[in-house]
């Protein structure tokens, strides 16, 4: 008999990584819409849901999947912040994917920093209208600066590595330090004030949420260069803004946003967006904005959906899994 699985925010490129991967055993029902307490309905009869970052799994949503049979959540990415993991203990499982492609994450963040450096945004839309003109065009170079970086897991380690390829020094803070780290670690308040670059490489977590804040900026150097791959309310993005405006903050590089969930990965071309915040921060030119495309590489989605499958062939055989995340290891 197979196992059922919903699966929520469904993309045309989701559909493609995950078909090759899989068998008879499993069986997906592709959804469109996002996971949430309108939409949980859906799930009924299912044995399981696979959910993506701005899905919904909060208790409301949790109580209603228990209603339904659901007796697995898994994530298709390595973030649960949006799981209500401590009303989820003792009624269903939560798995999720803890790396899939450290490489994808970390070359694009270094590609945004190269972009907004050397202007190629603006260059790019300049030469398309035959202006060849190099006024206020002028960048800096990457060797010979500081670069911070918050959040030395497998991703930060891999921007880390880019980085020194690039000849630039390297300060980092990590709640839990590397034994094995071949740099620096220094204190959050000495990262902010030595950094010519600080790059998010971390979890949400309560002591994360807005680790950039007015004060932190305030502590960076004039002109510091913000880079944020790894979820959006790491950052203040008010705070951010008021930076960018005082030039405090000479420029940001941002794949995620604190208020994505309703916008990121939707075509919003023919509408008038409502959050002001995003709509100035994406006019600023000194701002790159991407819809949280870091990890959408070819790789990264085939490691995704080969471990999401995994980790449910794992559970549904042995009632455990490797992969699960619990209340209980987080508290």
């Amino acid at each position: 008999m197979s196992i059922r699985f919903a699966f929520f925010d469904a993309k045309p490129y989701d559909i493609a990584a995950f078909e090759p991967h899989i068998g008879q055993d499993i069986r997906f029902k592709f959804f469109e819409t996002k996971l949430n307490a309108d939409t949980a309905e859906l799930a009924h009869g299912f044995d399981g849901v696979c959910i993506f970052v701005n899905d919904t799994a909060d208790a409301e949503v949790i109580d209603h999947l228990c209603e339904a049979g659901v007796k697995l959540i898994a994530l298709r990415c390595a973030g649960f912040n949006n799981v209500d993991l401590k009303h989820a203990a003792g009624k269903l499982t939560v798995v999720r994917v803890p790396a899939y492609s450290p490489h994808a994450v970390a070359e694009h963040a270094m590609a945004m920093l190269l972009c907004v450096l050397r202007k190629v945004h603006r260059a790019y839309i300049r030469t398309r209208d035959f202006n060849f003109s190099l006024n206020g065009l002028t960048g800096f170079e990457l060797h010979g600066r500081t670069m911070g970086v918050v959040g030395t897991g497998r991703i930060g380690r891999e921007f880390i590595r880019i980085c020194k390829g690039f000849g630039m020094k390297i300060l980092a803070y990590d709640k839990f330090p590397a034994k094995d780290a071949d740099f620096d670690y220094v204190p959050l308040n000495e990262l902010l004030a030595g950094s010519d670059i600080i790059s998010l490489h971390c979890p949400l977590t309560d002591d994360t949420y807005h680790i950039i804040d007015a004060d932190a900026i305030a502590r960076m150097k004039k002109g510091v260069v913000l880079i944020n791959t790894s979820r959006g309310a790491l950052v203040d993005a008010d705070a951010l803004l008021e930076g960018i405006k005082a030039r405090q903050v000479g420029a940001a590089c941002l794949d995620v946003y604190e208020e994505e969930s309703d916008i990121f990965f939707e075509d919003y071309s023919g509408h008038i967006v409502q959050d002001d915040t995003l709509a100035r921060l994406i006019y600023m030119p000194n701002v790159i904005v991407t819809s949280h495309q870091a990890f959408l590489t070819d790789e990264a989605l085939s490691a995704i959906a080969a471990t999401t499958i995994s980790n449910i062939r794992e559970f549904f055989a042995d009632g455990k899994c490797q992969n699960e995340i619990s209340y209980k290891k987080q508290g």
